[in-house]
């Protein structure tokens, strides 16, 4: 049976921190892991550009709260869940995802988690595991699942390469470019017609 997994936010859902960034008026916290492939670099950068603007836990998740998922984005989560088990395998965190969830109807999310301060300053994070989306498809294999991982990053990669089908969406020119091994879709509908290939 197949297992299908999705990486978050590029996939479903806009970039939260692109979001934070043009509510906030602050350049530096557009950069993502399509930008930086090392990812506990990319969030000590970012921690130290919230602290430097005292921007807390409550005023990123009402930034997040005012995000819908990406156009087509439910419907095609819907279409997939009705047909195999879906995973949704993200790096970003149960803070900032709760509202997401929701609007996708809440499916089953293996994400991180951020550590906060009594005043709801973000004071760090714990990941999950280290390298918990390869370690996620290792584990559904092991479950007996062939697997599908869906991505659009570099901190996608491990992942992709574990999977019996790894495939990127809406993935930059430099990140196909760099990994032209996993074919490449920019729509539902043609990620729609891979999927029904393995099912």
């Amino acid at each position: 049976m197949l297992i299908a997994c999705f990486d978050l936010e590029g996939v479903f859902t806009p970039e939260a921190w692109i979001a934070v960034a043009e509510a906030t008026g602050i350049p530096d916290l557009r950069r993502t892991t399509r930008d930086v492939p090392d990812y506990d670099e990319l969030m000590r950068y970012r921690l130290k550009i919230l602290d430097a603007h005292g921007l807390t836990l409550p005023r990123l998740q009402g930034i997040i709260a005012g995000l819908d998922p990406l156009p087509g984005a439910r419907a095609f989560l819907d279409w997939a869940r009705a047909r195999c088990p879906v995973v949704i395998l993200s790096d970003t965190y149960y803070e900032f995802a709760d509202g997401f969830m929701a609007k996708l109807a809440r499916p089953m999310l293996f994400c991180h988690t951020l550590e906060v301060d009594g005043a709801g300053r973000i004071t760090g994070y714990k990941l999950r595991l280290k390298d918990s989306k390869r370690r996620a498809i290792l584990a559904f294999r092991d479950l007996g699942f062939s697997t599908l991982a869906v991505g659009d990053s570099y901190n996608d990669i491990t992942m992709l390469r574990e999977a019996d089908r790894g495939i990127f969406f809406r993935a930059p020119a430099l990140v196909k470019r760099d990994f032209p091994q996993h074919p490449a879709v920019e729509s539902y509908a043609d990620l729609q017609a891979e999927m029904e290939k393995l099912l």
